[in-house]
């Protein structure tokens, strides 16, 4: 075999492996989303805890680089602190070495049988259990195959004497060549950007006898500090705890490397010791059959053990990584699109997004509240500050309901599960009546602007339209306080005080007219009354249309 067919060859098998990972991951994700998201609701500052839901979810989504991506996200986003992150991403370095072990099994010998298991369910069942099982078996029967092909190109090269030369130097049994080993798996992971491709690169290598099991293990160090990339990519632009989460996931893999490297010739030993069998032992095929489980032992040993010991000082990494990332200044968290939502879990993006929505929530509580200060208010003294301040959150909400439709609607690009859509589909409604909330908030106030408030909101009149007010802020508070718990809504009470409120602004409006007909108001000031009505009144309409997307979601429970 040529070198040109060895390279296409191991090429189009990396190419199976890789979307078979995909395929898997992506089936287990769709199966497991609820999970994850109740997982996410119920994160604790546990580090214990942290640790644990680290291992499950990188266990359903089958890779440390998404669970690692999707800290820094959660991070950047406000739904978990600094040193919970850290207890996820320990955790995620245990969940990944379950891969480890799949690819350990014998590599090839099921892939096209588990190809043809889950081709038929995969293409012809309808959604639900059966097709992401059929997804599943395809993804691994993928995996298994792009593994046997890549053996394949990979056998030739133990007859090679250009090869073997240019290899013999990471071959050697010295502390020079291990550290070779170590930097040569760490630059190819950051290239290939997946820990679990070249895990499966290796055991290929290692599996057909090009390699050696302390080459390998020392690869498979490499392997652990290259992975790291993808994490501190993924916070550039975030903000910085995010950088933090990034570089605690570096310092804590690059320290665990450091710390077995030093006694890497007793780490090999130790594996080969809790190992039956010897890994370097060559079968009549030319083939190493006792070598993928030892490295996939190592990859474990390596993982757990590090975790064990860093854990009781989790708290203490926090500091030093803060310590190394001083805040320059005070930061909003915000919602940044960390790279690619292809590698986002879509109940932890609908998460990331529904906090959005609950800041939107505070942002026109907080001008619900100064517009209530500006018509209470007997004097106008203050009243440009905090009109000023409402104009300001009307522009901020903007903004919001913008990045959180762009970033939904992309996830919506993706392969959803009926209820991931409907709930996509509600924040996209809620982000936008919200925003649409604080557009009319902010009328309300621009209205003064217009005509003095002692002119339009006196006697009578400003008492009932300060009760309308109210009306309509209760009215909000009611639904909007559903929003992350709709199965707690009462839908009689809200359409009861739907229709409170509509009675309520009608017979104001007719009021305020029979008064500027008897001469009571002049024009302008009639005119800046109905005004504000109307859009206390579309304030209400609003809110109602939040609630119709809670009632839909309600349904779901």
């Amino acid at each position: 075999m040529t070198a040109f067919n060895i390279i296409y060859t191991m090429l189009g098998g990396l190419g199976l492996f890789f979307f078979g990972m995909k395929l898997m991951s992506d089936a287990l994700q769709s199966a497991a989303s609820d999970v994850i998201k109740n997982i996410i609701n119920t994160i604790t500052k546990h580090r214990v805890y942290s640790i644990t839901v680290g291992v499950i979810v990188t266990m359903i989504v089958q890779s440390s680089s998404i669970t690692t991506v999707m800290v820094v996200g959660f991070v950047n986003a406000g739904l978990m602190n600094l040193t919970q992150a850290i207890g996820i991403i320990f955790g995620a370095n245990i969940g990944t070495t379950i891969t480890g072990w799949i690819i350990s099994i014998k590599i090839g010998k099921y892939g096209l049988l588990l190809i043809g298991a889950g081709f038929f369910p995969m293409l012809f069942a309808d959604r639900g259990k059966w097709k992401t099982i059929g997804q599943v078996l395809f993804g691994v029967g993928l995996v298994f195959y792009g593994l046997d092909i890549m053996s394949a190109a990979f056998k030739p090269l133990r007859g090679m004497p250009e090869f073997l030369d240019a290899i013999s130097f990471f071959s050697g049994q010295s502390y020079g060549a291990y550290i070779a080993s170590i930097m040569m798996g760490c630059i190819l992971t950051m290239v290939v950007q997946s820990s679990s491709a070249m895990l499966g690169i290796t055991m290929a290598l290692a599996t057909t006898g090009v390699i050696e099991f302390h080459t390998a293990a020392a690869l498979v160090l490499g392997e652990n500090v290259g992975t790291t990339i993808t994490a501190l990519l993924a916070s550039v632009g975030g903000n910085i705890n995010a950088k933090r989460a990034a570089r605690a996931h570096a310092i804590f893999n690059i320290l665990g490397v450091a710390v077995v490297f030093s006694i890497f010739p007793w780490f090999v030993e130790l594996i080969d010791s809790l190992v039956a069998g010897d890994p370097n032992m060559i079968n009549a095929a030319g083939e190493k059959p006792n070598i993928a489980v030892h490295i996939a032992t190592g990859h474990t040993l390596f993982n757990v053990t590090a975790t064990i010991v860093f854990t009781p000082f989790l708290h203490q990494l926090a500091r030093l990584v803060t310590w190394m990332t001083p805040e320059r200044e005070k930061e909003q968290h915000h919602l940044v699109m960390l790279g690619d939502l292809e590698d986002m879990v879509p109940a932890t993006a609908l998460a990331m997004a529904q906090a959005e929505i609950e800041k939107m929530q505070d942002i026109v509580g907080r001008m619900f509240k100064i517009s209530d200060e500006l018509l209470k208010g007997e004097s106008s003294e203050g009243d440009d500050k905090r009109i000023a301040k409402i104009k300001d959150y009307e522009r901020i909400t903007d903004s919001i309901q913008k990045e959180i439709t762009v970033f939904v609607c992309k996830m919506m690009e993706k392969s959803l599960s009926p209820k991931q859509s409907v709930q996509a589909q509600a924040i996209v409604r809620e982000a936008d009546e919200l925003e649409s909330v604080a557009d009319y908030l902010e009328r309300v106030a621009g209205y003064l602007e217009r005509t003095p408030k002692a002119t339009v909101l006196k006697d009578k009149s400003r008492m009932e339209l300060l009760s309308l007010f109210d009306e309509v802020r209760e009215f909000y508070d009611l639904v909007v306080h559903r929003i992350s718990q709709p199965s707690k809504l009462d839908i009689d009470l809200v359409q009861r005080k739907a229709d409170a409120v509509v009675d309520q602004a009608d017979r104001l409006r007719t009021i305020y007219l029979e008064r500027v007909a008897s001469g009571e108001f002049d024009a302008l000031s009639a005119l800046t009354y109905s005004d504000m009505v109307v859009a206390l009144r579309k304030v209400k309409s609003h809110s109602f249309n939040i609630f119709e997307s809670l009632v839909r979601l309600k349904g779901l429970d």
